[in-house]
């Protein structure tokens, strides 16, 4: 059936019937924590499995053996691939020798992890969410905004379609916490005789937005066995280290989140006609893989992922949130819509605020966190586009419903229905 360059409602239909009566939550079991060190041995010899008491994020004090004229970030990925990075590691490299430790004529860096992922979803309103709590005292991010280290730099992709790098290691991604750990030990290092007092309320935070659904780089490192299923996820390499870990989720309609991909990341000739059709040739290849393979299978599928020309998986949260919640638990993930954050980003902010733990604000603090603007917002240009088509909004509608349904369910919050107003 083509359906490539119609607007015919009911041949679609057809294809979403059959997506529906193939859609299975099938239960995941985590791998064996010894078989996560056999993938990743230089991430778990780099970091430990005990951290610091008195900070609240994951660090520790590894021993440093450089002398004071060897650049400890000059061969660092991130510095490397990027003029503007290039920048934030030159300062570093400046004040690099006044953080250190000095004991027992040995010198130590303070190394950390963040307290929190924001983890997604793209086009959801996770940079707004992000500028906003980097406003907060206490509250420290990755140098880099959106890092992609666990998804992507780490197995060596920097941009999808330019194929394979080197790989980042971990080291290089622990380099961009660097300065949240420079805050963090002079508060631990302030009145040295009573430093195992002293504890940094300071919290980092890591807002890669792919952290939550992209695992497409699994079918080039793992083996494959078990029927086009990854073996190994990024929650579970993320747990393996911070089983405390706190994740943040923004969503909002998918149908709408679709559209707003669309019009953010294609890059000519744009148009609802060109959306309906594209809309239309993905849901047609995302049925030929749920003929075949599982649902989880099909949302980590790299070739179909390439193949289809909008992320309709992006959009398919239940499916990433169900993988997540085998090794977390609920109470640690916050999931919030972006439609709330719009309409109150006073009580949005105060309930991220409070899932962090963090400290209280004065009166003219909270003002500025909760009246600045909104980041990232449609472009002037993609705005006069319009709407999408009626009977697209409709096909996505139906394509999407059984997906919210079960999200729903699992949340306890009709919200996530996303029902038509």
């Amino acid at each position: 059936m083509n359906i490539s360059y119609t607007k015919d409602y009911s041949s679609i239909k057809v294809i979403i019937d059959t997506i529906s009566s193939h859609i299975e939550f099938i239960p995941r079991y985590p791998p064996d924590l010894e078989d996560l060190k056999k993938q990743e041995r230089n991430m778990f010899s780099v970091i430990p499995n005990k951290f610091l008491p008195n900070s609240k994020n994951p660090c520790w004090y590894e021993e440093y053996k450089g002398n004071n004229t060897r650049n400890p970030y000059a061969t660092n990925s991130y510095a490397l691939y990027s003029k503007r990075f290039r920048t934030i590691f030159d300062y570093l490299r400046k004040v690099f020798w006044n953080h250190l430790y000095h004991y027992d004529d040995k010198y130590y860096r303070l190394r950390c992890l963040p307290h929190f992922y924001i983890i997604g979803q793209p086009k959801c309103g996770t940079t707004d969410l992000y500028d906003r709590l980097r406003l907060h005292p206490e509250v420290k991010f990755s140098a880099i905004k959106e890092p992609h280290w666990w998804t992507r730099k780490r197995f060596g992709i920097i941009r999808l379609r330019d194929g394979f790098h080197d790989r980042y290691p971990v080291n290089d991604y622990l380099d961009l916490f660097d300065l949240a750990a420079h805050q963090i030990q002079n508060v631990l290092q302030r009145d040295s005789e009573n430093s195992y007092e002293k504890r940094s309320n300071i919290i980092i935070g890591e807002a890669s937005a792919s952290t939550m659904w992209d695992n497409n780089a699994w079918i080039f490192f793992y083996d494959n066995s078990t029927e086009g299923e990854p073996p190994f996820l990024i929650p579970d390499f993320i747990h393996a280290f911070q089983p405390n870990a706190k994740l943040i989720v923004m969503l909002r309609d998918p149908v709408e989140r679709l559209y707003s991909d669309y019009l953010y990341f294609a890059s000519a000739n744009k148009s609802v006609e060109d959306f309906h059709e594209k809309v239309a040739e993905s849901l047609q290849l995302f049925e030929n893989c749920l003929i075949d393979f599982s649902l989880r299978a099909c949302v980590y599928n790299n070739t179909l992922n390439n193949a289809m020309p909008v992320r309709l998986q992006v959009g398919l949260y239940v499916a990433f949130l169900l993988d997540w919640l085998t090794v977390f638990n609920k109470d640690q993930i916050l999931v919030l819509r972006l439609e709330d954050h719009a309409s109150n980003v006073k009580l949005t902010m105060h309930i991220v605020f409070q899932f962090l733990d963090l400290g209280a604000l004065s009166e003219k603090q909270e003002a500025l966190i909760t009246k600045s603007p909104a980041s990232n917002t449609r472009r002037p240009e993609d705005r006069n586009l319009g709407p999408m088509l009626p009977v697209t909004k409709e096909i996505l509608r139906d394509f999407y419903q059984p997906f919210n349904k079960k999200l729903a369910e699992v949340l306890s919050d009709e919200a996530f229905l996303w029902k038509k107003s």
